[in-house]
């Protein structure tokens, strides 16, 4: 699990309005987030029970593509 170690900025009443965050947090956060993403794609794409490419073929596609320009 992903430890933080935020710091609070709060306004005249007390109330916090914002988080400041070490920056190897903010980045640990921000690359958590993005495997996330990553694996909610991936079960999007397995339930979609769409046709795929494995990922060589799919290269090869996209280089043909290329070299055709």
């Amino acid at each position: 699990m992903l430890k933080v170690n935020p710091q609070f900025i709060t306004d005249n009443d007390g109330k916090k309005i914002a988080v400041v965050l070490p920056i190897k947090d903010f980045k640990a956060m921000m690359e958590e987030l993005e495997e996330l993403e990553d694996i909610k794609l991936y079960d999007e794409a397995k339930k979609s029970n769409e046709p795929s490419l494995a990922v060589d073929e799919a290269f090869k596609i996209i280089e043909a593509k290329r070299k055709a320009k």
